[in-house]
């Protein structure tokens, strides 16, 4: 069946499909229009077959897989979003191919405060860092590059043995968790040419570094993922490091789907393995240069299949092409927000991926269906909890909760930093919709929780 995995080592199978992803960045639109749709139609009769959730969407709507040919087809599926998913068994959302422990298990929370798991097989995690590592080599990062990524302890196994021996995109990773004394020694000692990782973290860091006036950690390129910066703060970490700086987005669910290239304009789409639809209040396509709610297509993955799947992130597309050559469509990103960085007691700034992770390693995350976290006051930092189930006791998940986040930040018990859980019956979207997961107050004036 064409939709089996590649039977290869994992290193040998990551090249080929690195190889294969950077070929089809030469590709004409109208080419790789051809491989979007074939694709689509491979995944879309293989979830009808093979995945019980979306064999009965197709049942109820009285339609077959030969009624999705195009990406315009896909206005016959309904919109999905993560809390349809997560009502369901595990196992429905599987395909019948695959055994669920054999699966790897990506967790994730992000904007919406709502934890969820998908499951994907070794050839679609290999195709998945393929794509992303796509964008890196587009943007000058090199083979034998030393790579510092400032991320979530759970990416450091992303490199394989062997990468690490031959030295070929062998990250070292610090964690965000760390301290900036201990962040700066390690990126310090490992001189990189290609500094990484999540945006607000090497935002923190820049600050850090700008303060101390150090001259040695001199980068050759930025990239920054996860949260969204404003224009400013991009100009501030290019200013302090003395190199450019790509920013990258994307979802947990899917990894990277959209990046920026050397002329840093509009953000490429990385169409040959997602399809990226941008819709209206009314559920339609939006026209070029309007805003519009994003809306994903996988066409990689298959042990558990994403078709128009919402996470509630915000896109504008853009006609035209990009003066690189480059012909992969474009879009452009609603700016990031100020407003989401938490600060300790102790003086120390949170970015949101920073609790977004937090949140994913939490060992009951599962008990949980949304949560905010919100700060009005230094060091007094409230959690808004909406349990998953009614039933659970709420005392064992605070205490177990607060202990978690203490651990994780590494907060003595004479800190005066405090965590408060509060619960909940619901969780409001804020004014644009949307339900962000963490905000504070400090920055603002005359804010309400909405």
């Amino acid at each position: 069946m064409k939709w089996q995995v590649i039977k290869m080592p994992n290193f040998p199978r990551l090249l080929y499909c690195l190889a294969n992803s950077m070929r089809r960045l030469r590709w004409d639109r109208d080419k790789l229009r051809r491989y979007q749709e074939k694709q689509l139609r491979s995944v879309i009769q293989y979830a009808y077959r093979y995945v019980p959730f979306y064999h009965n969407i197709f049942k109820e709507l009285k339609i077959g897989p030969a009624d999705i040919k195009t990406r315009e087809d896909l206005a016959k599926l309904p919109i999905l979003r993560k809390e349809e998913f997560r009502r369901e068994n595990p196992v429905r959302l599987i395909s019948t191919g695959f055994d669920i422990k054999n699966l790897k298990a990506i967790r994730t929370s992000g904007s919406t405060g709502q934890p969820f798991r998908i499951y994907v097989n070794r050839a679609e995690d290999d195709s998945r860092k393929a794509i992303y590592m796509r964008a890196n080599i587009s943007c000058g990062q090199k083979p034998r590059d030393r790579w510092a990524v400032i991320t979530a302890p759970h990416h450091f196994f992303d490199t394989t043995n062997i990468q690490r021996r031959l030295g070929i995109y062998a990250q070292t990773c610090v964690s965000l968790f760390s301290s900036l004394n201990e962040q700066i020694r390690v990126v310090s000692e490992t001189k990189p040419d290609v500094l990484d990782g999540y945006s607000g973290s090497l935002l923190l860091f820049a600050k850090e570094v700008k303060r101390r006036g150090l001259k040695t950690i001199r980068p050759r390129i930025i990239f920054g993922t996860a949260d969204l910066m404003d224009f400013a703060s991009r100009q501030f970490m290019e200013d302090v490091f003395e190199a450019p700086y790509y920013d990258q987005f994307g979802c947990g669910e899917l990894d990277r789907t959209a990046w920026q290239c050397p002329e840093k304009m509009e953000y490429h789409i990385d169409a040959d393995s997602v399809i990226m639809e941008f819709v209206g209040e009314n559920g339609e396509e939006v026209s070029s240069g309007e805003r519009g709610e994003i809306v994903y297509t996988s066409l990689i993955h298959y042990a558990q299949p994403l078709i128009r799947y919402a996470v509630g992130d915000v896109g504008v597309p853009v006609d035209g092409e990009c003066p690189c050559g480059r012909k992969l469509p474009l879009m452009k990103l609603v700016e990031g927000r100020r407003d989401s960085f938490l600060v300790l007691r102790d003086g120390r700034e949170l970015s949101p991926m920073t609790f977004w992770t937090i949140m994913r390693l939490f060992k009951y995350a599962e008990y949980i269906d949304k949560f905010r976290v919100i700060q009005k006051e230094s060091g007094l930092i409230e959690i808004y909890v909406k349990k998953e189930n009614p039933n659970i006791k709420e005392d064992f998940l605070e205490t177990k909760l607060v202990e978690h986040i203490e651990k994780c930040l590494n907060i003595a018990e004479s800190s005066s930093t405090t965590f408060n859980i509060r619960f909940v019956e619901e969780i409001p979207v804020d004014k644009s919709g949307k339900l962000r997961s963490v905000i504070s107050l400090l920055r603002q004036s005359n804010s309400s929780l909405n």
